[in-house]
């Protein structure tokens, strides 16, 4: 949609303001007038929008391949509306299908906990999972630390403390996967509902 407007206002406006002048039409209605004017403005400065469109791309390219690029576009994530909640679910989905299903297989915990944090595809997420590794070293339980990095929803955490009492952990991570796939399921479902009615309303606004 920008693209097309970006053109329409280059190309095609300054045909119909020709066309205006042509006729001795007079004065023009105001918002006519504003999409000329927008339209001069952007003729005008053509070669500064690319540059600085160009600019954007590669700095934000290059942000988002630094460390802390990456951990403040992924931290920006999950603190989104909508879109953040399914990250967040997804994450928790991955994390403890991935946990569960290692620990399972008879990887030690604190190997699998480094795998797990590798494999989490989100840096907030795999700082957490990690300082979590470092305390369960030094001789801590899993939940306590889990719960301490405010990453992960109380539920799971709580759900993991149980787990790890009864000393069935693998199961009870793969239940909460279990669930939370589902979660990932039908907010994708609702998300994706929504954005057609929203992206309709957005281009037909422009």
């Amino acid at each position: 949609s920008v693209c097309v407007v970006t053109i329409l206002l280059w190309k095609v406006i300054p045909v119909f303001e020709n066309m205006f002048k042509d006729m001795g039409s007079g004065s023009l209605p105001a918002l006519t007038q504003f999409v000329i004017d927008l339209s001069r403005a952007t003729v005008a400065n053509i070669h500064w929008i690319g540059l600085t469109i160009v600019v954007s791309i590669v700095s934000f390219t290059s942000f988002k391949k630094t460390y802390r690029g990456k951990r403040i576009l992924h931290g920006i994530l999950l603190k989104l509306p909508i879109v953040g909640n399914v990250a967040r679910k997804g994450v928790v989905a991955r994390f403890t299908r991935t946990f569960g299903t290692l620990l399972s297989s008879g990887v030690p915990i604190l190997d699998a906990m480094e795998i797990v944090a590798k494999t989490a595809g989100n840096l907030v997420i795999e700082e957490a999972v990690l300082e979590v590794r470092d305390r369960v070293s030094e001789g801590k339980d899993v939940a306590t630390p889990l719960m301490q990095t405010r990453v992960f929803p109380p539920m799971v955490v709580q759900m993991i403390g149980v787990g790890e009492q009864t000393g069935a952990m693998d199961q009870m991570l793969q239940k909460i996967a279990d669930f939370y796939e589902d979660e990932v399921d039908a907010a994708v479902g609702a998300m994706t509902a929504a954005m057609e009615p929203i992206m309709i309303v957005f281009r037909g606004g422009i």
